[in-house]
């Protein structure tokens, strides 16, 4: 008799899928060939992907070829039409597509961002007003994938939480997808950088591996609001560092901040993500 596949057989056919998607990205990727390295069938892997993580491979790579060129267009630069030509898209195509999911077209965001909005508000030096509150956070019990590498590449680690959460049927209401960032990118080598990819979970929720617990402290935070890409939020960590804590009269206590996001890339276009960014107080 065959032994037939669990649900954890399926997290690992396709966690094969997703890390080969994120190391071939600039690749033109075989659909047949995903199949065979899910050890799944042809004709049905399409709908197993899509059952578990709540979009399709094509989705799946889309999104992260854009997520990718945003971060390129705001932190390197490489000329647009190569960043169009590694996102698969001649140039004419790659400005209407980036322009549908960021609001704006690929040159005039890399100049501004997204605060160029003109709904945007701003402040006597034209700075952009963020949204910013003082919150009695509840603790939290987070049941998270560990990440080591650039930060950007985070998302790898959510995908493959995603997959366990829903192969185990550990999603309930009230969750919602939480990021830890232990290490100060801006001193520690790329590569060494340690986070975590996690899900807010109840206090007795069954944590076992590759998941690892991680309890945040209640207390009182700082949080601050970001609406739009998360290549974007490099700069809501520097004015929140920069320029409300010094002047806020408030210091931070010696832990680690932590993202909490309100909606994801598979319901949002980048331009209408919200993440709040919690900094713990003293």
């Amino acid at each position: 008799m065959t032994k037939g596949l669990t649900r954890g057989d399926y997290d690992e056919r396709l966690g094969r899928v997703r890390d080969y998607i994120y190391d071939h990205l600039d690749e033109d990727l075989d659909f047949a060939r995903l199949a065979e390295i899910a050890c799944l069938s042809p004709h049905h892997w399409h709908r197993i992907y899509h059952a578990l993580h709540g979009e399709t491979a094509f989705a799946t790579v889309r999104r992260l070829r854009l997520h990718r060129a945003a971060y390129e267009l705001r932190q390197t630069t490489m000329p647009v039409e190569r960043i169009a030509e590694r996102a698969k898209y001649d140039s004419a195509a790659f400005a209407r597509v980036f322009k549908e999911q960021f609001g704006m077209p690929p040159a005039r965001y890399r100049r501004e961002g997204v605060y160029a909005e003109p709904a945007c508000n701003r402040d006597e030096e034209g700075s952009p007003m963020r949204e910013i509150e003082i919150r009695q956070a509840p603790p939290l019990t987070v049941a998270g994938i560990p990440h080591r590498g650039p930060y950007m590449e985070i998302g790898r680690a959510f995908d493959q939480l995603h997959n366990v959460i829903t192969t185990r049927g550990l999603y309930g209401p009230g969750q919602h997808n939480v990021a830890v960032y232990f290490d100060e990118a801006s001193i520690t080598p790329p590569e060494k950088c340690r986070s975590l990819a996690g899900r807010s979970v109840g206090p007795e929720t069954p944590i076992e591996p590759p998941l690892e617990r991680l309890e945040l402290a209640g207390g009182e935070h700082a949080v601050l609001r970001h609406r739009g890409p998360y290549a974007e939020l490099g700069a809501a960590y520097d004015w929140l560092f920069g320029v409300w804590l010094p002047g806020s009269g408030r210091e931070a206590a010696d832990r680690p901040c932590y993202e909490i996001y309100i909606n994801t890339p598979m319901d949002a276009a980048p331009k209408d993500l919200i993440t709040d960014i919690y900094l713990p107080l003293k």
